[in-house]
């Protein structure tokens, strides 16, 4: 069945390698990406969309008017928008509200006039802080290793499961997806729509434009190609602290899967990531990275923690598995060397970006 695909957020690293993935898989899809354009890189794929075939629509998720029903008509919407940085939250907190609440809400209504069905990419950032603090782990010679014991429900050594507490402050980043989510659960309720909830945790591979707050893997990788100095920060300097990662393209597998499979997965919410097959530590990363790159560099330890951060998070993503049979595919050394080949390849136009 051919469908008429609206992504916003489509020219960022998400939604546009969602977009090229499903172009390339069903060439008959219509398929417009909508986006505002104001992280720094989203413009280097503009050509990318354009040669695939995808409608780029200049427009802001925060304006409705940029979200006509009639000129857009979808019956699928993607929702990738976002300000995705937790950091940006405590120095820019009027515009995350806009972009990732209310922005949320004009995509919605747009769903709700057209009855389009609705994939939302949330976060793993809706966990409380404290509670994501409170997880009990060891450390060993490289990384912090949760233990099978834990205090709260919903975690165990192969991570977090939907079943985590919510209660709690979990910054405002994660409290826009969150409230999002809670709207979503309503709309489809009240007007009958097929809504599927994804809470991501760390996305990454190549076309990610990584800063320090997100998307750290690539930052990691382009850091050691270019030859750029990073840094340790928190939990003593170590570069002990983990976190699981998905590869872009395992998610558009799972999006295309969850596409096809609406009617039986409408409703739900999953907690989507590479999980305790697909986790590394900073120092970790450092020394794959160094392997593939043959190069080292500065490191400098900041012993102090940052605002928000937890020294440790992995998806358990168990429920998505039993339900789809989906699986990630792609590890640690395939997903930073694919980050470092894409890297050498566009050199000349992403070295500024990583500047």
């Amino acid at each position: 069945m051919s469908r008429k695909v609206l992504i916003t957020g489509g020219s960022g690293f998400v939604g546009s390698c969602l977009g090229l993935g499903l172009a390339q898989r069903y060439p008959d899809w219509k398929i417009a990406a909508l986006d505002n354009l104001k992280r720094r890189g989203s413009e280097l794929n503009l050509p990318r969309l354009k040669q695939a075939g995808i409608e780029f629509i200049h427009g802001d998720v925060r304006n409705k008017e940029d979200l006509d029903p009639v000129a857009l008509q979808p019956d699928l919407i993607l929702e990738c928008s976002a300000e995705p940085s937790v950091l940006a939250g405590y120095t820019s907190p009027g515009y995350v509200l806009q972009t990732n609440l209310v922005g949320t809400i004009n995509c919605l209504e747009l769903a709700r006039q057209t009855q389009a069905d609705f994939i939302f990419l949330s976060t793993s950032r809706v966990y409380p802080i404290a509670h994501l603090n409170a997880l009990k782990f060891r450390e060993t010679e490289t990384r912090f290793q949760l233990l099978d014991e834990q205090s709260l429900p919903g975690v165990s050594s192969q991570g977090i499961s939907e079943e985590f507490p919510l209660d709690g402050a979990r910054s405002l980043y994660g409290a826009t997806k969150l409230a999002s989510e809670l709207l979503i659960a309503e709309y489809a309720d009240a007007y009958g729509l097929r809504t599927v909830v994804d809470r991501c945790g760390v996305l990454t591979g190549p076309w990610q434009m990584g800063k320090v707050d997100q998307g750290v893997f690539a930052l990691w990788m382009a850091a050691h190609y270019f030859g750029r100095s990073v840094k340790y920060i928190g939990y003593g300097g170590t570069g002990k602290q983990v976190r699981d990662f998905l590869h872009i393209a395992d998610l558009l597998d799972l999006i295309d899967i969850q596409i096809q499979n609406l009617d039986k997965l409408k409703g739900q919410t999953f907690n989507v990531g590479g999980g305790t097959e697909n986790t590394l530590s900073l120092y970790e990363t450092t020394l794959l990275c160094q392997e593939i790159t043959g190069q080292q560099i500065a490191i400098t330890p900041v012993p102090d923690n940052r605002t928000g951060d937890v020294p440790i998070y992995i998806t358990n993503s168990s429920k998505i598995m039993q339900t789809t049979g989906w699986k990630p595919q792609r590890n640690a050394q395939t997903t930073l060397t694919d980050i470092y080949q894409w890297i050498s390849e566009y050199k000349h136009i992403v070295s500024n970006v990583f500047a």
